[in-house]
């Protein structure tokens, strides 16, 4: 008996052991997950311009924060924020430099660097954006905002 109840209790450890090493490995990719889905939006918006990559990374209740405005709420809104078309010599990109995830897996963020180009001026800032899992198990941002300026790096 007593050595039935050991091996029991040995192959709950090993079970526990197991499914801990593998949430955490499913987290880390969960986070790479994030990282490239967040370069690939910075992509599309070379590509494709600011406005039609906005749109095609929102979640449908996403929300961007900017200087001087209520919260945009919702893909049509966020659509509207920006001009229509590629606009010559206007480009928007960034590069994320952190993410994490919550350990459920469907909820994290990312933060990084960016820079806006004009023809006559380069703006460059720091950003956050919280991505959701959305239909079909996509990663949709819910959430951005940026601050313009960037100073040396420490």
């Amino acid at each position: 008996m007593k050595l039935a109840i050991r091996k029991v209790n040995f192959l709950l450890l090993i079970g526990i052991l197991l499914s801990a090493c593998e949430s955490k490995a499913d987290l880390e990719k969960a986070k790479q997950e994030i990282m490239n889905v967040d370069q690939e939006f910075s992509d599309y918006s070379i590509q494709n311009g600011v406005r039609e990559a906005f749109f095609a990374f929102a979640h449908d209740s996403a929300v961007i924060l900017r200087e001087n405005s209520y919260p945009i709420i919702g893909r049509e809104k966020i659509k509207n924020l920006f001009p229509e078309g590629k606009t010559a010599g206007v480009s928007l990109s960034w590069k994320p430099i952190f993410a994490d995830v919550a350990k459920s897996g469907e909820l994290g963020y990312t933060y990084g660097i960016y820079k806006y180009t004009t023809p006559d001026t380069i703006m460059k800032g720091t950003y956050v954006s919280i991505w959701k899992k959305g239909k079909n198990q996509a990663w949709k941002y819910v959430f951005d905002s940026g601050n313009q300026g960037l100073g040396d790096q420490p």
